[in-house]
């Protein structure tokens, strides 16, 4: 059994042969960052101070060869290989701390409900106890067997008694499994489900105006996050921007009006990038946030989309003043398996 050390911290957390790093801080409740799990997206990167480790496949565009040199690695991938792995991470008091996971779950899928043309909802509930999780963490979903390999959705609701989880999953084009939940997945089918995993969700002890920023299943871990702040009597202004291409594409319209009937602090504004309509904001939201928002140097900012909607949304609030301490992002990467292998596998510090 190998140890992982968390500097500057000194916590230790054992790791079992054959787990990644990311995977064994997981378990010992550590939260380092991390979307995509496949060595695509480049959040769990951290330098390694000393040791070896087998750093797996992963995309030179997440992990480039100059950094690889300088002795960083991407620890969803990387497995140790010496008995100490030391890596720089984390504050003196190795925080924040998260809900291990637990993986192979067995829930029941009790409902589907389309909520676009291309973005199903479905809600599982437990057979065993509920799963702990924050607002904001996702899960892996999947089925080997059927021909669909394990993939991260976000769950769509704060916890619940009931232990209920809630995806919203986009049909993707070649996606194996965005086509196996879509076509063949059916209430009354027993699905094992993993997690909960990443680290989108904020600081509960801040208290600021809050502004969201999501477009297409992006939604998903925002409802969350909204969800639980106005549940529990958050008392700034929470205001929540949804991009879509037409009218079709929104949704949850229902739900929002219910909350900023019940809830005074809360303003949902959805804008359409591919039409007009009365009442609804045009364009890109990058491009409407400096009229509704001249000054964001007081607020938290959460953004879930794409990369690229991610980027574009991160520039522009940055430009209006927003604090780097206090925007949290979640990237959505596609469904491919990284390909592309460094030319050493082997990397060492």
């Amino acid at each position: 059994m190998q140890k992982i050390r968390l500097h500057p911290s000194g916590r230790e957390v054992e790791c079992t042969p054959g787990d990644t790093v990311l995977g064994a801080l997981e378990k010992a409740g550590y939260a380092l960052p991390n979307n995509c799990r496949a060595g695509a997206c480049g959040e769990c990167k951290v330098k390694v101070l000393t040791g070896q480790f087998d750093q797996g496949m992963v995309l030179d565009m997440a992990l480039s060869q100059e950094e690889r040199k300088q002795g960083y690695g991407l620890m969803c991938m990387a497995k140790p290989l010496s008995a100490e792995l030391v890596i720089e991470w984390g504050t003196e008091d190795a925080k924040p701390k998260l809900f291990p996971p637990r993986e192979d779950q067995r829930f029941v899928l009790t409902d589907r409900i389309a909520r676009t043309p291309r973005i199903l909802e479905l809600r599982f509930r437990p057979v065993g106890q509920p799963m702990r999780y924050w607002p904001g963490q996702y899960v892996t979903l999947g089925d080997e067997r059927a021909g669909a390999p394990p993939r991260c959705y976000s769950i769509a609701n704060a916890p619940r008694p009931d232990g209920e989880i809630v995806l919203q999953i986009t049909r993707v084009e070649d996606g194996q499994t965005s086509q196996w939940v879509h076509d063949t997945l059916k209430p009354g089918d027993v699905v094992k489900i993993s997690g909960p995993y990443g680290t989108f969700i904020g600081d509960p002890s801040v208290d600021t105006p809050v502004l969201c920023m999501a477009a297409g299943s992006g939604l998903a871990p925002i409802l969350s996050l909204t969800e639980a702040a106005l549940r529990r009597a958050y008392r700034k202004p929470v205001t929540l921007l949804f991009s879509a291409r037409t009218a079709a594409d929104l949704y949850d319209s229902g739900l929002m009006k219910y909350w900023e009937t019940r809830h005074r602090n809360f303003i949902w504004r959805p804008t359409l990038t591919g039409e007009t309509r009365e009442g609804l904001l045009h364009g890109r939201i990058p491009a409407v946030l400096p009229d509704l928002f001249p000054d964001l140097s007081k607020h938290s900012v959460f953004v879930a989309g794409s990369p690229d909607f991610v980027a574009a949304c991160v520039a522009a609030a940055r430009a209006l003043g927003a604090r780097d301490d206090l925007i949290h992002t979640e990237g959505y990467f596609g469904q491919a398996i990284p390909q592309t292998a460094p030319p050493s596998h082997l990397v060492a510090a």
